[in-house]
């Protein structure tokens, strides 16, 4: 929130200022006063955006809880097929299995793992292990309901 906040009082600063410019008598062809429109002006307007951009993309505006709700689905469905696996998965599994991108199954696990639910082991190649020890592995593996069933 206080990004949206940041980026809206820059812009804010820098309509005024604009605002200012445009009302003075100054000529716009002298040198201070393109330096002023570009600091007061230019630079405000562009960190401004900037930060409002980087709300948007980091899911803090509107969407928010769709993707939360997402992401709790994708987590579940890794635990899930945690326990089918013997609480022992690789990215590449879940990639595999939750029809996801290599790189959103790493962020997926690696956000577990962040949260203490998985811990991380590295392989003897290039691969990366990821446990769930608290995970109970399901004792009729066939019988484990989830979202990917059908």
């Amino acid at each position: 929130m206080s990004r949206t906040v940041g980026g809206v009082v820059l812009l804010l600063i820098s309509a005024l200022v604009l605002l200012g410019i445009v009302r003075s008598d100054d000529n716009f062809t002298e040198l201070n006063t393109v330096v002023a429109a570009l600091v007061g002006v230019v630079l405000p307007a562009l960190f401004g955006v900037s930060l409002l951009r980087t709300v948007n993309q980091h899911g803090m505006r509107s969407g928010s809880r769709a993707e939360q709700r997402r992401r709790a689905a994708i987590e579940s469905e890794v635990l899930r097929l945690a326990m089918l696996r013997d609480g022992m998965l690789t990215a590449a599994e879940v990639a595999e299995a939750l029809a996801l991108s290599g790189d959103e199954a790493t962020a997926v696990l690696d956000g577990l793992v962040i949260r203490e639910v998985a811990t991380v082991e590295t392989t003897g190649g290039s691969g990366m292990l990821y446990r769930f020890p608290q995970v109970k592995v399901a004792p009729d593996r066939h019988s484990v309901p989830g979202l990917l069933d059908g």
